[in-house]
């Protein structure tokens, strides 16, 4: 199975990811761990982060060829990269889901302030610019509301992968 985490920068994609991979078994692909292993100094053009999101899919599409399951975190702020990430699922006959993670925004800000030593390098800034560039998601999907505790992750994790 491939699974996408998406949603706005800093809404805690990476602690539902780490956890809805850690439920399948499945081995995590992070557009932030792919930037720093690619690009020296990233400029977060259109162009470049295409490059990565292409380089994540390419990794993703090895994988389940080997039958493991993939989850891939990223924004996918583009409704583009989500059907690109669906043609890969398809390629090899595997299920496929979509998580949106959401938040709310005053958390968003306060967990955003206090993050150090995360692969992440967003800032409250780069989540409002960017909030306003997410296209919607049309495709059927599973909404994560990650303003809580870990504890109510787990449990809405639990409902959609049991």
């Amino acid at each position: 199975m491939l699974v996408i985490v998406c949603g706005w920068q800093g809404v805690g994609k990476s602690t539902v990811e780490q956890r809805i991979a850690a439920k399948m078994d499945a081995l995590l692909l992070r557009t932030d761990v792919i930037r720093k292993e690619l690009i020296g100094k990233p400029d977060y053009s259109e162009q470049e982060m295409q490059r990565i999101y292409d380089e994540m899919f390419a990794r993703a599409l090895k994988s389940l060829q080997q039958k493991k399951h993939v989850v891939l975190d990223a924004t996918f702020t583009k409704q583009s990269n989500r059907v690109q990430a669906k043609k890969v699922a398809q390629e090899v006959e595997t299920g496929f889901k979509i998580v949106e993670v959401t938040c709310l925004e005053d958390e968003v800000q306060r967990r955003i302030e206090k993050r150090s030593g995360d692969a992440s390098e967003a800032r409250f800034r780069e989540y409002l610019k960017y909030k306003f560039l997410f296209e919607p998601i049309v495709e059927e999907h599973i909404s994560i509301n990650n303003s809580g505790s870990v504890e109510d992750i787990d449990k809405q994790i639990k409902k959609v992968f049991e």
